[in-house]
């Protein structure tokens, strides 16, 4: 069995747990046919990935809460970029919201218009394909 012998710190790591739900993001939304974009940098515009059909691109952001309360307020970290949707992930729980991005400060996690969905891809692509 492999066996981790670095040690990270703690920003570090939590880097890495974000990427890794941009990552499961983009294989779930490739595996439903998406083509899948990543920039190779976010800081300016915000968007961690595209996704794309023949005629329309989505731009969306990857989010994640240290936190099992769905009715959270999330604070809007993308003002001023054009981002279309934000896909926040749990990482006490199970599962996650998919949104439009909103303009205002800070809203409710489980806000009318956000769709819910369980973390497995059969759920998140239902989900994603309500909004």
């Amino acid at each position: 069995m492999p066996v981790k012998n670095s040690n990270i710190k703690e920003k570090t790591l939590a880097a890495h747990k974000q990427l890794s739900y941009e990552n499961l993001v983009a294989a779930w939304l490739l595996g439903d046919g998406w083509e899948v974009l990543i920039p190779a940098i976010d800081h300016g515009k915000k968007t961690d990935l595209v996704a794309a059909d023949d005629t329309n691109f989505y731009r969306i952001q990857v989010k994640s809460v240290e936190s099992n309360d769905e009715s959270i307020k999330v604070e809007n970290k993308w003002k001023g970029a054009k981002i279309d949707y934000v896909i926040y992930f749990s990482r006490a729980g199970e599962w996650g919201y998919i949104l439009p991005a909103f303009q205002e400060n800070h809203k409710r996690l489980n806000a009318d218009g956000h769709v819910r969905f369980h973390a497995h891809p059969s759920n998140f692509l239902k989900a994603f394909k309500k909004i």
